[in-house]
C-alpha cells in the first residue's frame, strides 16, 4: 500500500475539451497537493467524467496545461496512466455482474503483475487484504457475486480494485449517487480513508455531501454545445430568382406547343413520308 509520500500533486491551468458537438469542459484551474482528496462538482453536462479521464491519461485535452506527478499532459499520458488509478467510474469500468469478488480480485493482481515475476501467495494476500480493509470492505466469504452486492459494497470493491496496483492517484465518479445519506457519507469516508494513506484521490459528483470531506472543491460549469459568439458564421443561401410569369394566352390564339404535342407532330410526319 502507498506511503504518505507517494501521492501524486495534479495541476490544472485553463484545461479545455472540445468535441465534435462543442465544448465538454474549459478553462478548469486548480493546483491538488500529495494525499488530497479534491471534488470535482457540477451538473449533468459539465464534463465531470471526461475531466477525471483526462487527468488520468485516458483522454487528450484540446487546450491548456495539466501535470500528474510532475507529467505534462497529453505528452506523458502513458506515464500517468501507470501511476493513476481509475476506482468506480460507472459506464467504464463497472464489475462483471456475474463474476465473484474473489474472481475480479484475482484479474486485478494478473493485469498489474510484472512479466516473468512471481509474487508470493502470502503477498498478494497481504496486498488484498490491505485494500479490502481501505475500502471498507468486509465480506464473510468472497466469492459472493457482484450482482449480490448494495450500491455502498459495489462502491467499495470498485475502489479496492483501484487500490491493488498502488496507485499514487485515484479518480472515482458520480460519488455517492443512487445511495441514501447515510450510505453516501460512507463512500465519501471511503476515499478519505484512501487519501489518508497517501493517495491522491479525485472525486467527482453533483455535489451532494461532498462539501465536509474534502481538502478541496472544484465547481464545473454546464458548457453549452456551441455559445453563440462563437458559432461559425452561416452563408446565406443565395437568393433564387422567380420564375417569371407566363402570358396567357389570347383568346382564339393557337395554342402552345409542348414536348408530348412536339413528339405527336413528329411521328405524323414519319407516317406521312412513309
Amino acid at each position: 500500500m502507498a506511503d504518505r509520500q507517494s501521492g501524486a500533486a495534479v495541476t490544472a491551468d485553463a484545461l479545455a475539451l472540445r468535441g465534435p458537438r462543442g465544448w465538454v469542459y474549459r478553462d478548469v484551474g486548480f493546483t491538488a497537493e500529495p494525499g488530497s482528496l479534491v471534488a470535482l462538482t457540477g451538473p449533468a453536462g459539465s464534463g465531470r467524467t471526461a475531466l477525471l479521464l483526462t487527468l488520468a491519461g485516458r483522454m487528450r485535452p484540446t487546450a491548456g496545461t495539466a501535470a500528474v506527478a510532475g507529467l505534462a499532459l497529453p505528452a506523458g499520458a502513458a506515464k500517468v496512466r501507470r501511476i493513476a488509478a481509475l476506482g468506480p467510474v460507472p459506464g467504464v469500468n463497472q464489475p462483471d455482474p456475474a463474476l465473484s469478488v474473489a474472481a475480479h480480485l484475482r484479474e486485478r493482481h494478473l493485469l498489474h503483475a510484472r512479466p516473468f515475476a512471481r509474487s508470493s501467495r502470502r503477498a498478494v494476500e497481504a496486498r488484498t487484504a490491505a485494500a479490502l480493509a481501505t475500502a471498507g470492505l468486509a465480506l464473510d466469504d468472497l466469492r459472493i457475486p457482484v450482482r449480490d452486492l448494495g450500491e455502498l459494497d459495489r462502491f467499495r470493491l470498485g475502489t479496492a480494485l483501484a487500490l491493488l496496483g498502488a496507485p499514487r492517484l485515484v479518480c472515482a465518479d458520480d460519488v455517492g449517487e443512487r445511495l441514501g445519506d447515510e450510505d453516501r457519507a460512507a463512500a465519501w469516508q471511503v476515499l478519505r480513508a484512501v487519501a489518508a494513506t497517501g493517495i491522491t484521490v479525485l472525486a467527482a459528483t453533483t455535489g451532494a455531501g461532498a462539501a465536509e470531506p474534502a481538502d478541496l472543491t472544484v465547481r464545473l460549469d454546464a458548457v453549452a454545445e456551441r455559445p453563440a459568439a462563437e458559432a461559425p458564421p452561416q452563408d446565406a443561401p443565395e437568393p433564387q430568382d422567380a420564375p417569371e410569369p407566363q402570358d396567357a394566352p389570347a383568346a382564339g390564339a393557337a395554342p402552345q406547343n409542348t414536348p408530348e404535342t412536339d413528339r405527336a407532330e413528329d411521328e405524323e410526319t414519319a407516317d406521312a413520308r412513309a
